[in-house]
């Protein structure tokens, strides 16, 4: 996975984060996919994330991942 910089991730479309409305977790790939799986999961695990918002991020991150 290839670090974002501000000027990239900046650039990225709203519909490529996995919150679009926060801009978070964005997934321009397959490896970025698969960390905002991973940090959602712990993000959760912490209570910093709902139920809905953890589910909004993995369905984003399979449609990627072609596991949909």
């Amino acid at each position: 996975m290839t670090d974002l910089s501000t000027n990239d991730r900046n650039a990225l479309a709203d519909k490529v984060f996995g919150l679009p409305e926060k801009r978070a977790y964005p997934m321009p790939d397959a490896s970025h996919a698969r960390n905002a799986k991973a940090r959602a999961a712990e993000e959760f695990n912490k209570g910093n994330l709902t139920a809905a918002e953890k589910a909004q991020i993995d369905r984003k991150a399979d449609k990627i991942l072609g596991a949909a």
